[in-house]
């Protein structure tokens, strides 16, 4: 069973983006540092794709955050 809740993606996509610009990474940078495509990067800030738990613990890890504060949202 696949499980995709717009609520939650939306508010994911809305602190990750917002520590990333706290950070000061444009989407580029981030997708370079974190090994990962820049189209991933864009689509998981718009919401338009579930992130697996290791690309999160990878955004975090490169955000220098703890994986649950890209977590930190209310839902």
């Amino acid at each position: 069973m696949n499980f995709r809740d717009e609520g939650i993606l939306d508010s994911f996509a809305k602190r990750f983006k917002k520590i990333r610009l706290r950070e000061g990474l444009t989407q580029e940078e981030l997708a370079y540092r974190a090994e990962i495509s820049l189209s991933q990067v864009a689509r998981i800030e718009t919401g338009k794709i579930n992130p697996t738990l290791c690309t999160i613990v990878v955004l975090a890890k490169t955000l220098k955050v703890h994986p649950m504060e890209l977590m930190d949202f209310d839902f």
